[in-house]
């Protein structure tokens, strides 16, 4: 049994520890806002921040995770207030599809936390998920809306 501290909670885990953490939130946890997407670490989806860093969990098995902080998607919003990016998103039409949101959320948090002035630069480097529906010209719209907030 494995004891996660996932969203600020201390949650308990029945899962082997080689299970990806993306199967552990989504299948055992119930926490099903973080998404699969590609299962190679490469398109974004499955974002989690992992002690404030944006990390594909699914290609990071439950034994690597220990006690260190995770949160997802469903960690943001407080008391039902979204945050200052989820607000964004919101307010610029962000998603389309909206598969790839919530990891796309998550990449956007870790970055404008490290960097609350990104430059389009710093935005390339550090947003490398892949959004099929092509709203890259809204998210770079909304985190710049965010950084100037």
């Amino acid at each position: 049994m494995a004891v996660l501290n996932v969203n600020g909670k201390s949650l308990e885990a029945n899962a082997d520890p080689r299970t990806p953490l993306l199967w552990v939130l989504r299948d055992t946890l119930g926490l099903t806002g973080t998404k699969y997407g590609c299962g190679i670490a490469q398109c974004g989806a499955c974002t989690v921040l992992i002690d404030g860093v944006a990390t594909r969990s699914c290609q990071v098995p439950l034994s690597s995770v220990g006690r260190k902080k995770i949160t997802t998607i469903e960690g943001l919003a407080q008391g039902g207030t979204l945050t200052k990016i989820q607000q964004a998103w919101v307010d610029l039409d962000v998603p389309q599809c909206g598969y790839c949101q919530s990891g796309m959320i998550m990449a956007v948090t870790a970055l404008l936390a490290s960097k609350p002035q990104p430059t389009d630069d710093d935005i390339n480097a550090a947003i490398t998920n892949i959004c099929r529906c092509g709203t890259y010209k809204q998210v770079r719209e909304a985190i710049h809306a965010v950084a100037k907030a």
